[in-house]
C-alpha cells in the first residue's frame, strides 16, 4: 500500500468516525441583562443654540485649508462665538 492510499483510507475512516460520534451537545445558555434605562437629556438653553450657531459660523475663519486649527485658532473661535451669542452678562 502507497502513502497516497493509505491516507486517503485513512482520512475516510476519520470521517466515518466522526459523523458516528452523535448528536453535539447543546450551547450553554447565558442569562441577558435587561437594558438600562437611560436619563432624560438636559434641555438645550436658548444661549446654548445661539453660541453652537456662532461657532459655526466663525470656525472656519479659524481654520487653515486642510481643515487643522491655525495656532491659537480654537481660542479665537471661541472668545468670538461667546462675543457674538452675547455671552458674560452679569
Amino acid at each position: 500500500m502507497d502513502y497516497a492510499t493509505g491516507y486517503r483510507d485513512g482520512f475516510a475512516a476519520g470521517i466515518a468516525q466522526g459523523m458516528n460520534m452523535g448528536a453535539p451537545a447543546p450551547l450553554p445558555t447565558v442569562a441577558r441583562e435587561e437594558p438600562v434605562a437611560r436619563s432624560p437629556r438636559k434641555k438645550v438653553s436658548a444661549y446654548n443654540r445661539k453660541y453652537k450657531a456662532a461657532f459655526k459660523k466663525v470656525a472656519s475663519r479659524h481654520k487653515l485649508k486642510n481643515g487643522k486649527w491655525k495656532a491659537g485658532g480654537f481660542k479665537r473661535a471661541v472668545k468670538e462665538a461667546h462675543r457674538i451669542a452675547g455671552g458674560k452678562r452679569k
